[in-house]
């Protein structure tokens, strides 16, 4: 039933496209996960701005963008295994916990699935956003609403400084994430791992969010990006914050395999032997969620 529904969502999003060029429905699922988790997780900064501080706030942000990744992890993590961030899908290549041919098609799916969630925000409160900025769409100055789907440098972040905030930020969550699902060290119950993620994200958006939003997923930044710039704020998305683009992209890529290889270098494999039978078929079922 849920290959069917999934599948149903892909023929609902890519009308008469051959049945053969669709997604495999592990990919399909990892689409409908960042298509939710950028609706609910932009929602949440688009209610904030437009409403203009009425309906929420900084803290509101930082726990609805953290409960969106919980949710979508929740809503499809059985079937993709939970895979919402290309930098955390990088990750677990390099750490062997997912095959490299996997590898294309998940990203593919994770930007497909954040530029319609984009979308899906921009439909919903497009009204509010013509009556914010008076019918534009401006990237900078004091209507700016494009920052409510991609992130954007504080005046003061030089792009060093920004590089280096989003490598740290990702580093620690691929870190926490290796930590949590890490079967011979202190495991998180099995069913709350969701949870402890969005708590993990509550905490980096916390303490890391103030030079750049924090985006720490290419995905999330780029496909709203696109969507941005073909939706009327132009091009000039890509050369605010002195051409900042490139940055949550590249960055976060980086950060989240230096992470991963602190965590198993430092941590993992110094678990003592008799913990070795305690490990799961991570090494089999290549998935997140499984970990």
């Amino acid at each position: 039933m849920l290959d069917s529904a999934c599948k149903g969502t892909c023929m609902l999003f890519s009308c008469t496209i051959p049945a053969a060029w669709l997604l495999p429905d592990k990919h399909c699922t990892a689409l409908n996960e960042l298509l939710l988790f950028m609706t609910l997780g932009c929602g949440c900064v688009g209610q904030a701005v437009l409403s203009r501080g009425a309906h929420g706030g900084p803290m509101t942000i930082s726990v609805g963008f953290a409960m969106a990744v919980t949710t979508a992890v929740y809503v499809s993590g059985g079937v993709s295994g939970g895979h919402i961030n290309p930098a955390v899908s990088l990750a677990m290549c390099v750490a062997g916990r997912l095959k490299w041919t996997k590898l294309p098609i998940y990203i593919l799916a994770q930007f497909l699935g954040a530029f319609v969630g984009a979308a899906a925000v921009f439909g919903i409160y497009h009204d509010a956003f013509m009556e914010y900025s008076n019918g534009t769409l401006e990237v900078t100055g004091p209507y700016a609403t494009a920052h409510i789907f991609a992130t954007y440098p504080a005046p003061y972040l030089s792009l060093i400084n920004g590089f280096a905030d989003q490598v740290m930020s990702t580093a620690v969550l691929l870190l926490v994430i290796f930590a949590i699902f890490d079967t011979r060290n202190n495991r998180v119950p099995k069913g709350l791992e969701p949870v402890v993620v969005g708590l993990l994200i509550i905490v980096l958006t916390c303490s890391l969010g103030m030079n750049s939003g924090c985006a720490m997923n290419p995905a999330r930044d780029l496909g709203p990006r696109l969507f941005t710039a073909i939706a009327g704020w132009g091009m000039e998305v890509f050369t605010a914050g002195n051409n900042w683009w490139w940055v949550p992209i590249v960055a976060p890529m980086l950060g989240g395999v230096l992470g991963a290889l602190t965590y198993i270098i430092f941590i993992e494999v110094h678990h003592s032997d008799n913990q070795q039978g305690e490990e799961n078929d991570v090494y089999d079922k290549y998935e997140l969620t499984n970990m």
